[in-house]
């Protein structure tokens, strides 16, 4: 069955270890003010395909949140996997987030 759920995917030469590192360092390619643990172990991949479930194009807001999880994804995330350096978003006090840096 198809959905219109957002998804975007990319492929990166470093290891999936590397890759699940970086995506589970949220802090450092998305926002720093996010509460909880990031890093349950999943699968081993080496594609990375993210979906955000219910983000269809009937929603109001899908071309900006949209336009925002592929700047996350596609730029920030995938510098940090290939570079070390993500591009989040600030913190609630202004700063960037050490982790990424």
């Amino acid at each position: 069955m198809k959905t219109n759920d957002y998804t975007t995917s990319f492929a990166v030469e470093q290891s999936p270890e590397d890759v699940f590192n970086a995506i589970n360092n949220v802090r450092a390619w998305w926002s720093g003010d996010i509460d909880g643990s990031t890093d349950r172990l999943g699968a081993e991949f080496t594609e990375l395909r993210f979906t955000h479930v219910g983000l269809v194009p009937t929603f109001e807001c899908y071309g900006g949140c949209s336009d925002a999880w592929g700047f996350y994804i596609n730029d920030s995330l995938r510098s940090l996997i290939a570079t070390g350096k993500g591009q989040p978003n600030r913190t609630g006090d202004g700063n960037w987030e050490k982790a990424s840096q």
